[in-house]
């Protein structure tokens, strides 16, 4: 990352209701975060969402921390550059 992306939104990131299944994510997004992010952290990460402003839908937060646009993610908040909301997979 040389080069310094400007950040357009802040979306808050929560965990999905009680009782409520989290969305399906692809198995490649998944397989693509493998050596980046611990087993146990993709799992945790699966019951957490977005309500994403480049699509306006909620995402799960997997396929957020994949996205091209994603900058980083800071107390509970995901800086995002507003871009595609094309998946590095």
């Amino acid at each position: 990352m040389s080069e310094s992306q400007e950040v357009k939104f802040k979306v808050k990131v929560y965990d999905y209701p009680e009782g409520t299944k989290p969305k399906r994510v692809a198995k490649e997004v998944t397989e693509s975060l493998k050596g980046v992010v611990s087993t146990k952290k993709i799992g945790k990460l699966k019951k957490q969402a977005i309500q994403c402003p480049v699509l306006n839908e909620e995402r799960n937060f997997v396929e957020c921390f994949a996205c091209k646009s994603h900058i980083r993610r800071v107390m509970g908040e995901v800086d995002c550059a507003g871009g595609s909301a094309e998946l590095q997979v």
